[in-house]
């Protein structure tokens, strides 16, 4: 734990942990929400910690803003505009 990438990579890797264990315990189905999904998205937190610890910057932002992209088009972990409540 020595870069900023080994902290940001592991709080994203945490947090779709969390994601995936909250979404295989629920009763909903997701739509497109298969293992695949959360294996890009682990190989990019991986990438990202690679690139980033061996000192190329650039690489290590671009794959991770592809990272995080893939993860809030994808696994839509937040609900935004959803018409659940009164």
């Amino acid at each position: 734990m020595e870069t900023i990438y080994d902290w940001v990579t592991l709080g994203i890797f945490a947090g779709l942990v969390v994601l995936f264990l909250q979404r295989s315990t629920s009763e909903t189905e997701h739509e497109k929400d298969s293992l695949g999904w959360y294996l890009a998205a682990g190989a990019g937190c991986a990438v990202t910690n690679y690139f980033g610890n061996k000192g190329n910057d650039i690489v290590a932002v671009v794959v991770l803003a592809a990272t995080l992209g893939l993860i809030f088009v994808f696994l839509k972990p937040f609900n935004f505009g959803s018409s659940a409540g009164p």
